[in-house]
This record gives structure tokens, C-alpha cells and sequence, in this order.
């Protein structure tokens, strides 16, 4: 009778020390992986979706506007002021279209 009583209290101790624990885990899922994971699948469709004539930039930083996309080997050309580059699909980051600029005003 003792001993279950022992096992009881054991057991109600130890799961009140892991609590702070497994809040921290909470915390730590639903503040830094769950928008990453968001984040990274937006870009992927972004990137599966990708046109012609698009501006876009890509994850190193350069500008440019899409020409071609290669669908056999994943690449896309862009158009910069320097020429026209070939990269790969997944290093175009974001698109640069009237709704992702911020409006100039005169």
C-alpha cells in the first residue's frame, strides 16, 4: 500500500518537472518550425508555378525577368541587364509584379 502510494507520487512529480519542458517544445513548434515549414512550401509552389515574362529575383539577389524555362533539367533563363543566365528553378525566391512593389507616389 505504501510503495503504490511512493509510485503515485512519483509519478504526478515527474511529469509536473517534464511540463516546463514540454512547453518549451510547444513554444519552439509553433513559433520558429511552423513558419519555416509554411514558408518553404509557399516558395515551392511559388516556384512550380513560375511563367514567362515574370520578374523575379533570385535568392542571391539578382533581378531579372524570366525568358525560357527548361522543364527537362529544372532551369529557368533570366534576362538581366547584363544578359541573359541560366539558373535553377529552386534559386528564384520571389516574384517582383505590382503587388509585391510598394506604390511610388509622384
Amino acid at each position: 500500500m505504501i510503495f503504490t502510494k511512493l509510485i503515485l507520487q512519483a509519478d504526478s512529480g515527474s511529469l509536473a518537472s517534464m511540463l516546463p519542458f514540454l512547453a518549451m517544445i510547444a513554444v519552439l513548434y509553433f513559433f520558429m518550425l511552423r513558419p519555416q515549414m509554411r514558408k518553404q512550401k509557399k516558395e515551392k509552389s511559388f516556384q512550380s508555378e513560375l511563367k514567362k515574362g515574370s520578374k523575379v529575383v533570385t535568392s542571391s539577389g539578382i533581378h531579372g525577368k524570366v525568358v525560357d524555362i527548361h522543364t527537362n533539367d529544372n532551369t529557368v533563363t533570366i534576362e538581366t541587364g547584363a544578359g541573359k543566365i541560366k539558373f535553377e528553378r529552386s534559386a528564384i525566391s520571389m516574384e517582383l509584379s505590382k503587388k509585391y512593389l510598394p506604390e511610388v507616389k509622384k
